[in-house]
Parts: C-alpha cells; structure tokens; sequence
C-alpha cells in the first residue's frame, strides 16, 4: 500500500519564496479546498494520506517533497537550498522515521527533492539555485550505498528537474527541452511537453496526476496511451508549485 505525507497550507502562504514567477496574491481559502481535493485524489488511487498540521513560521511548507526523497531502504532528508525552508526538515525527520532509516544532509551540501528524480535505480538530480555539487554528491553517497546509480543534470530557467522532465513509467519521461540537455534522458523514450510547465506528472502506480492547467499537454499524455487525472492547483501554481510537490509518497 502506498503512503502519501502531505502538509496543510500555512496561513503565511504569500511570504513564499519565488525565484521565476511574478508575485500574485494567493488565496489562502482556496489553496485549503485545492489541497484537500488533492488529497482525496491521493486517496482514490489507494494512499494512505499522512496530513500534517501547518507549520506557520514556514510558508513553503505544504511542498512536503523538498524536505526529502524516500527510497525502499532508506529516507534521505534534503538540506533546502532556500534559508528560510530549513527548519522545515526536521519535522519530517520526526515522521518518517517511523516507516524509513533516515539519512540526513547538512549545509554547505544543498538539495531540494525537487530536484531528484528516481526511476528504478537510477536518480537524476538537478544542477539548479537550490541544488549545489556538494549537495549533489553527499546524495550520491547515501544512494550508492543502496545500489542506485546517479547523474547531474543542468537546469535552466526554472526552479527545480522536476519542473522539467518527469517519468511517466520506467521507461518514458515527459520534459521541456528548453530546460535541461536532453541528452542525459537517451536511454529513455521522450514525450516533450505541449506548454512550457507541464512536465510535473505524480506517479501513482500505474496512475498518473497532473495539473489541469496544461490540456495540450494532458492530451497528449493520454494519445501516448497513459491514464492521466487531472487536479486544481492553480494557487501553489502561484508559488512555482506543481503536483509532486505536495506529497511524499512511497511503499
């Protein structure tokens, strides 16, 4: 059975950091009934939703996924690249200890989970503003000890890897080649992306989730001949959110 760890909004949402998005206002109330939409998806495809109270002194908090990256054998906890997301680790830690031997990195390595992304035994990470190499290599040598081979790859003009490329399967990716080198995904099948944001799918299984902002895309996806449910996020979209995001989700 899958388990999904997710957060609740804080209240202090517009203080959120932004790094390529215009600031819009945020709707606190909405981004609440998104979230909870989002989780009773998570739900319908067979999770076991683990929510969080709101940590209010951290208005990033509810994107759960930058804290850490949960492998079968161990969870390794992220060091944000972000100052102001740091302390949110260590209520993460506290949670997944529960289901995972944890592993944590520590400044001056900096890594966010979005920038991580795992197929099979193989973990791409991101070279990006909140990714650094020594991040990049302390995650390596956690990883390694477990078999799972990495690689880093450049990000350009965009927050984090997983705002460029996801899996689809374990064998088929979905990226914007305007953002990352291509050439790091040649042993996979490539999907690019109909709009500029719309690499960011959730895999639940055989089940795919994305943002219904992007409906060339999610067309495009479903005539490759994948299942794909669509969710609101349109306000943590303001806060340069996208479906991972919002979930740690895991064996």
């Amino acid at each position: 059975m899958l388990t999904a760890i997710t957060r609740k909004p804080a209240q202090s949402v517009n203080d959120c950091e932004l790094s390529f998005v215009e600031r819009q206002m945020v709707s606190y109330e909405v981004a609440c009934e998104q979230h909870d939409q989002y989780e009773r998806v998570l739900e319908r495809f067979g999770c076991r939703v683990v929510t969080l109270p709101p940590l209010e002194d951290y208005p990033d908090s509810v994107f759960v996924e930058d804290t850490a990256v949960v492998l079968d054998e161990v969870a390794i906890l992220c060091s944000p690249g972000a100052e102001s997301r740091r302390g949110e680790v260590d209520s993460i830690e506290k949670e997944l200890s529960e289901y995972r031997e944890t592993a944590r990195i520590s400044p001056p390595s900096f890594i966010d989970g979005g920038d991580v992304l795992t197929v099979g035994k193989t973990i791409l990470i991101g070279n990006s503003g909140r990714t650094n190499r020594a991040g990049f290599e302390s995650f390596s040598s956690i990883a390694g000890r477990f078999g799972y081979s990495t690689e880093n790859v450049e990000v350009n003009s965009v927050l984090h890897l997983k705002s460029a490329v996801s899996a689809l399967d374990d064998e088929t990716v979905l990226l914007n080649p305007a953002w990352l080198d291509v050439a790091h995904f040649k042993d996979f099948n490539i999907l690019e992306v109909c709009e500029e944001l719309a690499a960011d799918h959730l895999r639940l299984g055989q089940d795919l989730v994305a943002s219904s902002s992007y409906p060339d895309t999610l067309q495009a996806v479903r005539d490759a001949g994948y299942k794909v449910t669509e969710v609101d996020i349109s306000e943590f979209e303001k806060m340069e959110a996208a479906v991972t995001c919002m979930s740690l989700v895991f064996n």
